[in-house]
Formats: C-alpha cells, sequence, structure tokens
C-alpha cells in the first residue's frame, strides 16, 4: 500500500504532493502556523514538515495506539488525540511538541473529531452504556461533563466547527428524514436545529467546513457503501457552507485515512488529504 499525501489549492484548483511512503498514513491536520502536518500511521503521530517533508515522529508517551482521530488546537500550542486503551478508543490532550498525554474523556470509548474555534470545546463521537450508537458529544478541553447533541437517531460521525463557531457539521444515515445512507448533517453548537444540508445518491462523510467560512470539503463514497471503509473509489467535495453549488474535485482510491479530520490551511486557501495505490 502506497499512501500519497497532497494538498489541494483552491485558487487554481490544482493538486500538488507532498509526500508518498511505501506503507499507510492517514489524516492529515494542518498546523494553525502553516509550516507542517500532523498524520498518524502505525499507532504513533508525525509531523510532514512543507519545506522538506518526511516523518517526523511526536513523541506521545504511552499514547501509541493512536487511531486517525487527531488535531491541533486553533492556537497551535495541544494536540487532541485518540488513543486505544483496554476500554477502546479514549481522548487525551498533549503539548503539541509532544509530551505526556493527559485523559480529557472519562468514559469510552470516544474519538475525537475537532476543536471549536475559541479553544475551549472539543468535538467527538462516542458509545456510551453499552449501546453500540454513536452520537456526537462535546466537552470542555480540560475535561469534565460531556454534553449530548444527538440522540441516537442513526450513526452520526465527524462533527466539526464552522468558523464561528456556531454550527456543527457532521454526517448521519438518518432513518426518521429518509436517509439509508449517511448524508451531511449541520446543527447549533448546542445540538438546536439539526437539518440535512442535501440528499443525493452517494455515501457522504466527514464534512470539513473551511476556517475562512466559506467552504465545506467532504467525502463520498460510492452509492450502497456500508461505514467508511479504506482503499474505494472515493470522491472529495467541495461546495458551499450550505451544500449547495456541489463539485467533485478529485476522484481516487481512499475513504479511511483520506479527510478523518480537519485539514484546511488556517486561512482557508487550501486543504490537505492522502489517496492511496496498491
Amino acid at each position: 500500500m502506497r499512501s500519497i499525501l497532497e494538498i489541494y489549492t483552491l485558487a487554481t484548483g490544482q493538486a500538488h504532493e507532498v509526500l508518498a511512503v511505501d506503507h499507510r498514513i492517514e489524516a492529515p491536520n494542518w498546523d494553525p502556523s502553516g509550516g507542517s502536518l500532523l498524520v498518524n500511521g502505525g499507532g504513533r503521530l508525525f509531523r510532514v514538515p512543507l519545506d522538506a517533508p518526511a516523518l517526523t515522529a511526536v513523541e506521545t508517551g504511552f499514547a501509541n495506539r493512536c487511531n486517525n482521530d487527531h488535531g491541533l488546537s486553533p492556537d497551535g500550542k495541544w494536540i487532541a488525540l485518540s488513543h486505544h486503551t483496554d476500554r477502546g478508543s479514549e481522548i487525551f490532550r498533549m503539548p503539541a511538541g509532544g509530551g505526556v498525554p493527559v485523559a480529557v474523556t472519562a468514559d469510552a470509548p470516544s474519538w475525537w473529531h475537532g476543536w471549536s474555534p475559541d479553544g475551549q470545546r472539543l468535538g467527538y463521537v462516542a458509545a456510551r452504556g453499552g449501546r453500540k450508537v454513536i452520537d456526537v458529544y462535546t466537552i470542555a478541553v480540560e475535561g469534565g461533563a460531556e454534553r449530548r447533541l444527538t440522540r441516537g437517531e442513526g450513526h452520526c460521525d465527524g462533527p466539526d466547527y464552522s468558523a464561528d463557531g456556531s454550527l456543527i457539521y457532521y454526517n448521519c444515515d438518518r432513518p426518521d428524514a429518509g436517509d439509508a445512507h449517511a448524508q451531511i448533517w449541520v446543527m447549533r453548537a448546542d445540538g438546536s436545529g439539526q437539518r440535512r444540508l442535501f440528499a443525493d445518491k452517494w455515501v457522504n462523510w466527514f464534512p470539513h467546513p473551511s476556517p475562512c467560512g466559506q467552504h465545506l470539503v467532504y467525502l463520498a463514497y460510492p452509492p450502497g457503501t456500508t461505514g467508511h471503509p479504506a482503499d474505494l473509489p472515493v470522491a472529495l467535495v467541495l461546495c458551499d457552507p450550505d451544500g449547495k453549488n456541489r463539485q467533485r474535485i478529485r476522484e481516487f482510491t481512499g475513504g479511511q485515512g483520506t479527510i478523518n479530520v480537519p485539514s484546511w490551511a488556517a486561512d482557508g486557501h487550501a486543504f490537505a488529504y492522502v489517496r492511496y495505490e496498491p
């Protein structure tokens, strides 16, 4: 398996290769400073400096089973990561330069997906009480009481905050809305006002609004796809924040690992993703 880390620039409508490796890396997240990308691979986290692309390991202490749900805080000082313990995936916070992670969530399983723009809250998905239904939650970055935003309407995933922090975008296969497969939804940051942006035949995951507030990018799987598997023919779709003017801008082999977490540059001029070759 070959992983190709790329950046798509909106002004040119072109993508360029940053780094290619002969193993799986996933989920690029852009440092707010603009100088590097954060990815995972083999249970570890790595920085990829854009001026000299290479995998540079981040010290994560005991967290050596990291999945692809990780990201830097808006001020670039912290990393939120999801690490598999004997209870399942749990969310931790650690200094961006590396260090010993500190637990944020008290319950498992929990998978991180987004920082609020003010850096005060984390958006994530979790299953609670022995249930298998995945819902959207938020929590203060220091931990404490979690706030449940969805209530088992369907499998929800990929929550990410809008540029002003007032909205959370996510995907959900919500039977009560007639959705037999994942579509893109949005709600207020307190969980109210849930609404579907649009409906189409594609299986749509991981919506990411741009930090400039002008765009939304998400991953479209082929019709009939279950979950968010790896190594399928997928497309990156760019649209307005309200779901209008959708354009399939890139098509390749990908899926799990392509854009699981926010991957926009801080000014919204470009975003990063990973595609794969056998």
